[in-house]
């Protein structure tokens, strides 16, 4: 058994914004195929490029889902420029830290966000 924080913990048991939006703006799904941990992340931007709401659906570990919730919660009400400067080393400060083995859980947090951004600025574009 892994030894979380207390932070992960807090976070995994009252998880924020777990979800989905139907009619976002950008979705990013990232998964890691060792683990079987898959992450959807959802947006909706606003006119000013501010993310005034993010989602997720993550099927995956205790880390996996802690580490998606603070993401979405670090997102919501950035602009689309600062959301993309959050990493996952940011994200596991925060979580007051992750078990080696479970670093990647960050990693796909941030790659998910990454990726919800990067579909969204594709639509926009179309």
């Amino acid at each position: 058994m892994f030894q979380y924080s207390d932070k992960v913990m807090e976070q995994f048991k009252s998880m924020k914004n777990a979800g989905r939006i139907e009619d976002a703006d950008g979705i990013g799904k990232v998964g890691n195929p060792v683990c079987g941990d898959v992450m959807w992340i959802y947006i909706k931007v606003d006119e000013n490029e501010v993310i005034i709401d993010c989602k997720f659906e993550t099927f995956g570990c205790v880390a996996a889902i802690a580490t998606s919730s603070l993401a979405t919660e670090l997102v919501k009400g950035e602009k689309i420029e600062d959301a993309l400067k959050i990493t996952n080393k940011r994200i596991v400060e925060l979580l007051g830290g992750l078990p080696k083995e479970k670093f990647h859980c960050s990693v796909l947090a941030e790659e998910g966000i990454k990726k919800a951004i990067e579909d969204y600025r594709q639509k926009k574009e179309k």
